[in-house]
């Protein structure tokens, strides 16, 4: 692959962007990429209707929302996975979603069997204290 990773990342965006436009017809004000090794997530802010934010401020709504855009991307993303596949030149081995309702972002973190935790941060983290990723081991033989 020749391309730069933020060439990537905003062609991973745009794609993830029309996807979600596509499948709710709510178009997400920003998506974010990220891409460590083998993972992708892709955090959509705005990407919840009007209707689903004002079912989401109850905690039963809120559940309804969640499992609805559960099901929803269930059902829909093998384009996006072909998406990501022509942009990477690599198969998405596995992909789930989840929406944090309160908040209306929507994210879809694509792995590799790997538990993957996201934390939506309520702001923005300076760039000159973010140098990019870190991996550390873990336990091993159990």
């Amino acid at each position: 692959m020749n391309k730069t990773d933020s060439s990537v990342a905003r062609e991973i965006a745009q794609a993830a962007c029309a996807f979600e436009t596509q499948r709710t017809g709510v178009t997400p004000t920003s998506v974010t990429v990220v891409l460590s090794e083998t993972t992708l997530v892709i955090t959509l802010q705005g990407a919840l209707s009007k209707a689903e934010r004002a079912l989401a401020m109850s905690p039963e709504g809120a559940i309804q929302v969640q499992d609805f855009h559960r099901q929803l991307f269930a059902n829909a993303s093998a384009s996006l996975r072909r998406e990501i596949k022509r942009i990477t030149g690599v198969d998405v081995r596995e992909a789930a979603a989840e929406v944090e309702p309160f908040s209306g972002a929507v994210i879809g973190a694509f792995t590799t069997g790997t538990s993957v935790q996201v934390y939506l941060l309520a702001d923005n983290v300076p760039p000159d204290s973010w140098s990019g990723s870190a991996t550390i081991a873990g336990r091993s033989g159990e």
